[in-house]
């Protein structure tokens, strides 16, 4: 038997195949330098980790009034800020203080029930603007803001508790959002040299 039409599309579909495989190998080798993980432990250009930069950042005290919802999304947010840079200990030698100067929280009705009227979904907002200071000169080294957004369904008008519980979760959801935000906010600052 000689090389039919069939014997030889499959070997030039495989050596295709082989090339193609080829190329993507070359081009992965050649960039895998180029990725790091942004938490890990490679030095940053002062010599420092961007753990050894969170472990520097002192969480200020969040200011909002008493009995209100913003007072429980401050103690919130200040508790996963501080897990997350030092693992819920103060500092030992703070060279950053990080302030969040204002939080607010606001509902939004998205879905509305055709026959009584009422809302069946809502959205919960938590926004935060913050500030980065450099301890030793007191100089604001970045100032912006973040928000943090979550749904929640409200199971109807005779279950008032567990509209309440939604409300709260996803208000806790929300300002979970906002942490992140932060960390990775000022993760890029410290590893663009802040």
């Amino acid at each position: 038997m000689g090389w039919g039409r069939g014997g030889w599309g499959k070997r030039t579909g495989i050596s295709a195949q082989l090339v193609r495989v080829a190329v993507v190998l070359v081009l992965g080798a050649t960039t895998a330098a180029c990725f790091q993980p942004l938490y890990g432990n490679q030095t940053l250009p002062a010599g420092d980790t961007v753990r050894d930069k969170f472990a520097a950042v002192q969480i200020g005290t969040i200011v909002a009034k008493n009995g209100t919802p913003e007072a429980r999304l401050a103690v919130e947010l200040r508790n996963k800020l501080m897990d997350y840079f030092n693992n819920g200990a103060a500092p030992a030698a703070p060279l950053y203080r990080l302030q969040v100067n204002a939080l607010t929280s606001s509902i939004q009705t998205i879905i509305v029930d055709v026959a009584s009227g009422r809302p069946e979904t809502q959205i919960s907002t938590v926004n935060a603007s913050y500030t980065l200071i450099e301890i030793a000169t007191g100089k604001v080294v970045l100032s912006t803001s973040a928000f943090g957004q979550a749904s929640f369904d409200i199971p109807g008008s005779a279950q008032r508790f567990a509209q309440q519980r939604a409300w709260l979760n996803a208000e806790d959801r929300a300002t979970v959002m906002i942490s992140d935000n932060i960390r990775n906010r000022l993760a890029s600052f410290f590893v663009a040299g802040g």
